[in-house]
């Protein structure tokens, strides 16, 4: 392994920049199952407190009607989820926090905040977005996870700091999940552009489908490799509509072939990914809720 490519993932991004927490991050458990249970008493993910609705459970009569049905749109960042977490309860991360204390928020949110817990004690710590086979029996659903090198066994861990419950799967460990459990991004997009998997089987969110997903998928991943965790409100100008996705050429579909297959090895590409997203202006530059075409006039001469 380089040393400094794990040197790159021990250094925080303006998403897992821990801050002044840095001193408290480093107090929490070092134990990963203990760690990924107490960030999980800290929220609420937003498909749990909808579905307390429709099944009228618990949540529903402990969570307050008027506070936000989801925090994503707004702590965007780890020191905004921390320091929204010390507001509602002066304790901080506290186990058992009362249901109206938490937060609503989703698996990219829980695990740039396992990321940057990891950071501050030491670690080489990556965020990876792409697509579970132990969510739904029956379709690989978006997710996001954190890859964690264990020096010990001088490899990179899957960690999930969703403490999913999978009923259909053996020796499911949230704290070291099985590779073949989980789809990069990367692996997701070259599996179907070859044939090895039907684009049909492959969900984001509650509804969204097809290849252009994949693609807006990848760029997740692809920033998440460069220390870029980007919420999923944001999207590559290229390819901000479906409209314009399925306007690429076979040139253009091949230059994401050939992206996919150098992040499905970024210890070895590291220098020509980092080449890319320093250079590649269509790669690098993002439309966001309050950002579309018109606001990026450095690409008029790409």
């Amino acid at each position: 392994m380089k040393e400094r490519v794990l040197e790159f993932y021990k250094n925080v991004s303006i998403y897992t920049n821990y801050g002044l927490y840095k001193d408290y991050f480093k107090s929490l458990p070092d134990d990963l199952k203990e760690l990924t249970l107490l960030i999980n008493d800290q929220y609420i993910h937003r498909v749990v407190l909808f579905k307390s609705y429709l099944m009228d459970e618990k949540i529903k009569y402990e969570y307050p009607w008027y506070d936000y049905r989801l925090h994503d749109d707004i702590l965007v960042t780890v020191p905004a989820i921390t320091a929204e977490l010390f507001r509602r309860d002066s304790r901080g991360f506290v186990k058992s926090r009362e249901t109206k204390d938490k937060v609503i928020i989703t698996c990219r949110y829980a695990s740039i905040l396992l990321a940057s817990i990891l950071k501050s004690k030491g670690y080489s710590a990556r965020v990876r977005s792409g697509f579970a086979k132990y969510i739904n029996k029956e379709i690989y659903v978006d997710h996001w996870v954190v890859e964690c090198y264990n020096g010990e066994l001088k490899k990179w861990i899957m960690v999930d700091a969703d403490e999913i419950e999978c009923e259909f799967l053996k020796n499911y460990d949230n704290t070291n999940v099985n590779r073949s459990y989980f789809f990069t991004a990367a692996q997701a997009w070259l599996n179907v552009r070859s044939g090895k998997e039907d684009v049909s089987k492959f969900l984001h969110g509650n509804f969204m489908k097809g290849l252009d997903m994949l693609g807006r998928s990848l760029f997740f991943d692809f920033h998440a490799l460069m220390n870029d965790e980007i919420s999923y409100m944001f999207s590559p100008v290229y390819i901000d509509e479906k409209s314009e996705f399925f306007k690429f050429s076979v040139e253009d579909l091949k230059e994401l072939d050939d992206l996919a297959t150098l992040m499905l090895n970024p210890e070895e590409n590291f220098d020509e990914l980092s080449y890319l997203f320093k250079n590649d202006k269509r790669f690098r530059t993002l439309n966001t809720p309050l950002l579309s075409d018109r606001d990026h006039l450095e690409l008029e001469n790409n």
